[in-house]
């Protein structure tokens, strides 16, 4: 069970089966004559939760092991995203990549191109025939010493330069960008700020547990039930800042260090001042997708729980969000962050969202190449018939 929030839906705080099932059982998609002409003829399947409780999906998605035999050893490639920036990605390429669509993926805070749910996706994309490119951050990954500066959570600039690198040097005809948690704003913050000038070859966007609203999720985060993950992220944090230290002698004050306890005082000594915000408030204002989440005029899909410990559902029913009708949000009870875990069988490895991700992308290439087929069969009006 999951509640539809995308424009023009009854009654966005409704959630009930009926709206995502059919009376045969089949999943249901938001009425499609209430939905733009890209979200139109998606159908999202149902989430089963495997287990309930935030928590417990966000700590089992995370602590489990998991492995990928039919993934083939990634290719690794540079991108020179800036002068004193370098970043690393893992890629998966099939043979004539050209011919294939390609997945850009983003991980979250402090994550990598390792981080399981990016093999995950890269697993279920490679079986549909997709390219896959995952991206590290600036200095994730273990690549500290190629990027003099730091990375931050609205940092776009990145993801753009990779698309259109693709593009243009790979020639690649068919994109799709997903990410998690912070990737996942950026992801949504990439689609937004090109608005209309979006690449024709960029088909859509996926954001799960997306971070989209920074300053109301920092808050979320340090309530006293998610001091185990603000550790986490703090304890990272300061380890990367002591390993840019090393790499750049002078370039990163360590003194500093002694007073961050939590992940805002993190961005008021380095982020914010680093990247030239005012400070942090300034910064996740800024560096939120919401912001601009508004103008995305690609396909959308945004993936949340409402047992999601540290990003708020509230975030989801947006006007901003509500009002777009490029944007579809599946919003579930249960799923906890970045998990969405439902019971495995046999082909199915039960990770939700990484399966919605591939659906998602793949229905948009594939309405994409029928629409160009269409035209193409279509005859030119003769000048005497043209409006």
């Amino acid at each position: 069970m999951f509640e539809l929030v995308a424009a023009g839906t009854v009654n966005p705080e409704l959630r009930t089966t009926n709206r995502t099932r059919t009376e045969n059982g089949e999943p249901r998609s938001v009425n499609d004559h209430q939905r733009s002409d890209h979200q139109r003829g998606y159908l999202l399947s149902e989430f089963r939760p495997r287990f309930t409780g935030g928590h417990k999906q966000t700590l089992y998605a995370w602590a489990r092991p998991r492995s990928f035999p039919n993934l083939p050893s990634p290719t690794e490639r540079y991108f020179d995203v800036a002068t004193d920036a370098r970043v690393l990605a893992h890629c998966h390429w099939h043979e004539q990549p050209a011919g294939h669509p390609t997945l850009l993926l983003l991980h979250g805070l402090e994550g990598s191109s390792l981080a399981h749910y990016m093999r995950g996706i890269s697993d279920k994309a490679w079986a549909a025939g997709w390219n896959v490119v995952r991206l590290n951050q600036r200095n994730c990954g273990g690549t500290e010493r190629l990027s003099r500066g730091l990375y931050h959570s609205g940092l776009t600039h990145d993801p753009l330069f990779v698309v259109r690198e693709l593009i243009e040097r790979d020639h690649i005809r068919s994109i799709a960008v997903a990410g998690y948690s912070l990737g996942g704003n950026l992801a949504l913050k990439l689609a937004g700020e090109l608005a209309e000038a979006a690449p024709p070859e960029l088909k859509a966007v996926c954001a799960v547990s997306p971070t989209m609203d920074l300053g109301i999720c920092v808050k979320a985060l340090e309530r006293r039930s998610n001091i185990a993950y603000e550790w986490n992220f703090v304890r990272n944090l300061k380890a990367r800042i002591r390993r840019k230290a090393a790499a750049f002698p002078g370039a990163f004050a360590l003194d500093a260090l002694r007073r961050v306890w939590t992940v805002r005082q993190f961005d008021e000594v380095y982020t914010a001042p680093h990247h030239g915000f005012r400070d942090a408030t300034d910064y996740y204002y800024r560096a939120s997708a919401l912001r601009v989440i508004d103008r995305i005029r690609v396909p959308a899909l945004i993936m949340t729980a409402e047992d999601d410990p540290f990003v708020p559902a509230s975030t989801f029913r947006d006007p901003s969000v509500t009002g777009n009708l490029n944007i579809t949000v599946a919003m579930t009870p249960h799923g906890g962050h970045c998990a969405f875990v439902e019971a495995a069988d046999a082909v199915y490895d039960g990770y939700w969202a990484e399966r919605e991700i591939v659906r998602f992308a793949d229905h948009h290439v594939t309405k994409s190449r029928a629409s160009a087929s269409t035209a193409s069969r279509t005859p030119a009006l003769s000048p005497t018939l043209r409006a």
